[in-house]
């Protein structure tokens, strides 16, 4: 198997153990969402804060997360990752 489908696997793994718990086994509820945050990154935001979260990631509007909408939001983090570390390294060469 390529890197590139080991990773969707994983994602999809993770994906699978939150969603199903509250109804469809192929969405996540915004409870469910709020549960995989707060495991897999640490806590989840304030409740207002996550009620525009989810709304912003639920594309379609339906109420519910499906694993496209997931993606984006893995795709978001690393983003978000890859940005921090490149601002904290910038100002780590500049002392």
């Amino acid at each position: 198997m390529t890197t590139i489908f080991e990773a969707i696997a994983i994602l999809r793994k993770v994906f699978d153990k939150y969603a199903g718990k509250e109804g469809d086994a192929k969405t996540l509820t915004k409870k469910e969402l709020t549960d995989l945050l707060k495991e897999q990154l640490g806590g989840p935001p304030k409740q207002a804060e996550m009620d525009q979260f989810f709304k912003m990631l639920d594309n379609d509007g339906d109420g519910i997360v499906d694993f496209n909408e997931y993606v984006v939001l893995c795709a978001t983090v690393d983003r978000c990752c890859v940005s921090y570390m490149h601002f904290h390294f910038s100002l780590c060469s500049v002392v």
